[in-house]
């Protein structure tokens, strides 16, 4: 059972050991078949001539596990999933990521991983919206659109020769700003069909990235622009101004107010509550919380304490019991 790091009394510990334990039972029925531990067995059909994949071995001609996870299997290939592992981009998957360097037609961004992914500038839209090939002006004018420490959302594009790529093709992708950028283990955040969600009655927007960074941010309307200063198709051949020269109604325009900051540090404090307890983190868990803590009337900097955590705990396993039955 994993070990939750909280100061908690010794009440508080009885009432989260039944949490977990409930929890952990309902799981195992649900996963009897497809969970394994080392050394099990695992069945397969050898007439069929199996693959045997990552976290698999031949022992005595039987497959064996020789990881804790769940067994995969892709038409012939067999596998074991660990359960806790750290993030494998795959193509398609949404993900949030740090620029590091501006280099020569690129960016490349930290995004929790064991290299540093690249994003061609001829693989993201132009503040133009213009479709044409790039020129050697929108090479000297990058930092315009993505500079050092800036947050971003892309999509994994795929492996090349010089590493992993990606694309922000799309308006959806592009700088984040008004926001928190939050760490969690990249096993809690699922592969879903859905990864931007907008939580219309509190004014922000949740994008859970499939490398394990979640951001929490005030609702920004999709736009054909990804930088603040548009430039038109006549004046391609005209710099940028100053960036740090920004004008009274731009600070106006960026400024947040404070019921949704409120909402932001709401939104946050499930998330890193769901860390913590080690659930898995989805939008209706995360409005769960937020709703809990504003119908107990629980202050922002409370939700990180123990007695909220073992309440979160125990709302969850009240959830849970409740869907099985439903079924």
């Amino acid at each position: 059972m994993r070990e939750i790091q909280l100061p908690l009394s010794q009440t508080q510990k009885v009432r989260l050991q039944k949490a977990l334990e409930t929890l952990e039972s309902l799981s195992r029925k649900v996963n009897s078949d497809a969970s394994v531990i080392v050394a099990d067995s695992i069945h397969v059909n050898h007439e069929d001539g199996v693959l045997k994949g990552h976290g698999t071995a031949d022992l005595n001609g039987e497959v064996v596990a020789t990881l804790c996870g769940v067994v995969e299997r892709v038409n012939k290939l067999v596998y074991v999933r660990a359960l806790r592992a750290k993030y494998k981009p795959e193509v398609g998957d949404i993900v949030i990521g740090r620029v590091v360097e501006v280099a020569q037609k690129r960016w490349r961004l930290y995004i929790n991983y064991n290299q540093d992914a690249v994003l061609m500038l001829s693989s993201m839209n132009m503040p133009d919206g213009v479709q044409r090939r790039r020129t050697a002006l929108d090479e000297l004018n990058m930092r315009r659109i993505f500079e050092e420490k800036d947050v971003v959302c892309a999509e994994v594009r795929g492996f090349q020769y010089d590493g992993l790529h990606l694309q922000a093709r799309s308006r959806k992708y592009g700088k984040l700003n008004r926001g928190q950028l939050l760490t969690v283990p990249p096993y809690l955040v699922k592969r879903q069909k859905q990864h931007f969600h907008h939580l219309e009655e509190f004014g922000i927007d949740l994008i859970l990235g499939c490398n394990g960074f979640v951001w929490v941010g005030e609702h920004v309307e999709a736009k054909d622009d990804m930088i603040e200063d548009e430039v038109s198709q006549s004046d391609h051949q005209v710099l940028l101004p100053n960036k740090n020269s920004v004008s009274l109604e731009e600070q106006e325009k960026n400024y947040t107010i404070l019921e949704t900051r409120k909402y932001i540090c709401r939104a946050a404090n499930a998330v890193r509550v769901l860390s913590t307890l080690g659930f898995n983190i989805t939008l209706e868990i995360i409005k769960g919380i937020i709703d809990l803590s504003l119908s107990m009337n629980i202050d922002i900097h409370d939700m990180l304490g123990s007695e909220f955590g073992v309440l979160v705990a125990e709302k969850e396993a009240e959830r849970r019991s409740s869907n099985k039955k439903k079924r």
